[in-house]
């Protein structure tokens, strides 16, 4: 833990900024630090997905035209990969389909530029509120992932522990429970894309046989969708 982030013994909550106008990004970080969070500052969607998935936050500050991968893939990514931190996305772009996209990705809120600082804040600690009031896990129906430990909770056989892939799969699915994915999108979203669409098959096998079988449901002919885990 950085020690620019504990004040009297209390933890700030950690924000990711991600923007890549200097100059907003920085007078973004000195912002929030001046209103008590802990902000890291990323000016490009490869280095924020480095730091989304090496350290942990309670918010991310995403803006949506970013070089390299662009904030709703970024964020995207790293809710495949189980980062459940509450999401602030910025953009030009004011039409609704485009606030619909963001949130589709992923946002739990969507503020158009320009923006008035008072605003942003507001909306920044309503969403703290929000990850305080849901950072004990990621509801399974009848049992509990908890996303931090990487396991499931409840049920008659107890805490179950699942490795980082198999959790980031399972967060995936249970993230849309009704949304069927195919192979192609969960190689793309929990696996890079760097293995073959056997992979996906193998660790839904895997969370089978510790979860049980009604875990994941085969669609025929389609992919897989959230089962009763």
């Amino acid at each position: 833990m950085d020690s620019d982030s504990l004040v009297a013994g209390r933890q700030l909550p950690r924000v990711l900024v991600v923007e890549d106008e200097r100059e907003l990004g920085e007078m973004l970080a000195r912002l929030l630090q001046q209103e008590g969070f802990a902000p890291d500052l990323a000016d490009n969607g490869q280095a924020a997905l480095h730091l989304g998935l090496t350290r942990e936050y309670h918010l991310l500050l995403i803006d949506r035209g970013l070089p390299v991968i662009e904030g709703l893939d970024l964020l995207g990514r790293l809710r495949a990969r189980g980062v459940t931190a509450r999401a602030l996305v910025l953009t030009a772009r004011g039409a609704v389909g485009d606030r619909v996209a963001g949130l589709d990705a992923g946002a739990d809120d969507y503020l158009t530029k320009p923006f008035a600082v008072e605003e942003l804040l507001a909306r920044l600690r309503a969403l703290l509120r929000r990850h305080e009031d849901t950072a004990a896990g990621l509801d399974l129906g009848d049992r509990v992932l908890d996303l931090a430990s990487r396991t499931v909770e409840g049920g008659p056989a107890g805490a179950v522990q699942l490795t980082e892939r198999e959790a980031a799969l399972l967060a995936t699915l249970a993230r849309r429970p009704t949304r069927i994915f195919t192979r192609e999108d969960l190689l793309d979203l929990v696996f890079d894309g760097a293995d073959g669409p056997a992979v996906v098959d193998t660790y839904v096998h895997y969370l089978r046989r510790k979860l049980g079988r009604g875990a994941v449901r085969t669609v025929r002919g389609t992919g897989y969708r959230m089962g009763s885990a």
